[in-house]
């Protein structure tokens, strides 16, 4: 809503000045007093922006088609390339099965710690502990970390084609030496090449768009599966392998390197899942359109994210955690804002639930990035504005913030919106129902004007938030938004 369109509301509603600005938590000051939206933006008519840099085929090819996701893809894709041709050479012709089984449970390993919460944190960490004193060309690409789901993904599609290769190397083995446990060993092979086959289709982008609960249980089950499965193949190989080599079995073991790879994998996942409880709820029903989840069960400090759920083997959702302040200031648990997006949000509005399970720990998302960056813009639609509450109230970097969305007190509440203003005393907040659709390029870019700010971050739909980042990078400002896989 325009804040001119706030005081509209307010009077509609038959509140005072006073009433309307009083405070009503932590999050709302007295002084906070939205501006018109003529005043805020004075010449919102004749705003200018610049030409893009670049022809059409440098912009597709710079900010499209090399992005940073598929930077990273391609650099685990040429490291398994030399690593196979290397084991050519020394093999010279066929790679050995182990070396090839190495490879693929190698990848297996990076693939899974690139979804654990611990080491995705780590990389956040190192990351964003550039100081502001180095050049904004190293800061804006350290701020791309969270792309590292080109590194899950590179690694296992990696993993698969390396066990494919090896399962076609034992079965050419075990061909030409057919032995018992040979045999046991082919048969967890062919299973554990469907289990990975089955991952990988439904990881495919098309599918896991259109089909999400479906792809997160394929994901899930297969995997477990396959882990199972892995390590049964892995105790049957070393067997055969060990009794080739005339050593005991738990010595060979030791010194695999598949052993210790799986070792990895299994506890990540073990980690991950251990963490698995059922908390008590507190939903603030905020519109029919919106509802905010209070959770008091641990503080929560800025910048993390959770995966909530209500039936734990079938789905899970992940939300932006929001401090929870008390009175004195100081932070006594989180919530996270849920708005109508589906079935499962819908449900958590109209009928909530007073348990929730929650999983993993806390995970850092592409807002903890903003603390490389000595002024930023923040840009939000609709329930985007819940992600970016928590930046609001971290309180380290300064912002300017641009919100557009239908009617946000009324959705939204006054206390979300005391946030925002408290944020920005001079926050863009657009009502989308009575200005119609902004153009999100032009506000953005006059606000980065204005401000000075160094990058701008966008909580969006996927059409907005790749227009206004594209719109942004074409012209030299850097911009992030949250892609399918980060």
């Amino acid at each position: 809503m325009a804040p001119s369109a706030v005081m509209d509301l307010e009077k509609r509603e038959g509140k005072s000045d006073e009433e309307c600005s009083s405070t009503t938590s932590v999050e709302s000051s007295p002084n906070l007093k939205p501006k018109a939206l003529d005043e805020l933006i004075p010449d919102r008519k004749e705003i200018e922006v610049p030409g893009k840099y670049g022809n059409r085929v440098t912009r597709y090819l710079g900010h499209n088609f090399f992005s940073t996701y598929r930077k990273i893809f391609s650099i685990i894709f040429f490291a398994n390339l030399a690593t196979f041709i290397a084991l050519i050479v020394k093999a010279n012709g066929t790679p050995l099965a182990p070396d090839v089984a190495s490879a693929a449970s190698a990848n297996l390993m990076v693939c899974i710690l690139f979804r654990q919460e611990n080491f995705v944190n780590l990389c956040y960490e190192i990351c964003v502990s550039a100081p502001h004193s180095l050049p904004l060309a190293i800061r804006r690409r350290l701020a791309k970390v969270f792309h590292y789901g080109g590194a899950h993904s590179g690694a296992g599609t990696a993993a698969v084609v390396w066990y494919i290769l090896y399962t076609a190397i034992a079965t050419k083995d075990f061909v030409q030496n057919p032995t018992t446990d040979a045999k046991a060993s082919i048969i967890t092979s062919y299973i554990l090449v469907t289990m990975f086959v089955f991952i990988l289709a439904a990881a495919h982008p098309t599918f896991r768009l259109r089909f999400h609960d479906h792809f997160e249980a394929m994901h899930r089950f297969s995997g477990w599966t396959a882990l199972v499965t892995f390590w049964t193949h892995n105790i049957l190989a070393a067997k055969a392998l060990a009794a080739e080599a005339g050593v005991p079995m738990g010595i060979y073991l030791i010194h695999s390197p598949n052993f210790w790879f799986l070792c990895v994998s299994t506890s990540c996942t073990f980690l991950s899942w251990g963490r698995l409880r059922r908390h008590e709820v507190y939903p603030e029903v905020l519109s029919d359109h919106a509802t905010r989840l209070h959770f008091k069960y641990r503080p929560m400090e800025p910048f993390y994210g959770l995966k909530i759920s209500t039936s734990p083997m079938l789905e899970w959702h992940a939300f932006a955690t929001i401090p929870d302040e008390d009175e004195s200031g100081k932070i006594n648990g989180f919530s996270v804002v849920v708005s109508n997006a589906g079935d499962w949000t819908r449900k958590a509005i109209h009928e909530p639930s007073k348990k929730l399970w929650v999983r993993g720990y806390p995970l850092h998302g592409l807002l903890y990035t903003s603390v490389l960056f000595k002024k930023v813009v923040i840009v939000a639609t609709g329930s985007g504005i819940g992600p970016c509450l928590s930046l609001m109230y971290a309180n380290v970097t300064p912002r300017r913030i641009l919100w557009s969305t239908p009617n946000p007190e009324l959705t939204y509440g006054k206390k979300i919106m005391d946030a925002v203003l408290k944020a920005d005393r001079d926050a863009v907040i657009w009502n989308t129902r009575e200005n119609g659709r902004p153009d999100m390029v032009a506000l953005t870019w006059q606000l980065v004007r204005e401000s000075g700010a160094e990058a701008v971050f966008i909580i969006s739909n996927p059409k907005v938030t790749k227009k206004v980042v594209y719109g942004m990078e074409t012209r030299g400002v850097p911009a992030y938004g949250a892609i399918f896989d980060s």
